[in-house]
């Protein structure tokens, strides 16, 4: 069983024998292929005070993806990726509400 992590910084490594080893990404561009946070806002018809509400990070945040200041990592960099493939989806599990047990 292979057994990863996904670090802080979006990589995924792979933990064999205590040692992480870096997984090299299926395409070499495959940060270029995800689609640009401004054009994701702007697909949803959002502004960037909504978009930042509904992803429940701080308005900040969406300013500094969309300058380039910040790139998006991890668990934020993988909620756009989906959120590009299904948006109506992802906005609509984000907004209802738990359900308990």
């Amino acid at each position: 069983m292979q057994r990863l992590r996904l670090k802080a910084d979006g990589r995924i490594v792979e933990l064999r024998d205590g040692q992480e080893i870096p997984l090299v990404p299926a395409h070499p561009d495959q940060a270029a292929m995800q689609p640009a946070v401004r054009d994701l806002r702007r697909r949803a018809q959002l502004t960037q005070l909504e978009f930042a509400a509904k992803l429940g990070v701080p308005v900040e945040t969406i300013r500094n993806w969309e300058q380039g200041k910040r790139a998006p990592r991890g668990p934020a960099r993988a909620l756009l990726a989906v959120i590009a493939h299904s948006p109506e989806t992802v906005f609509a599990a984000l907004s209802s509400e738990p359900t308990a047990a």
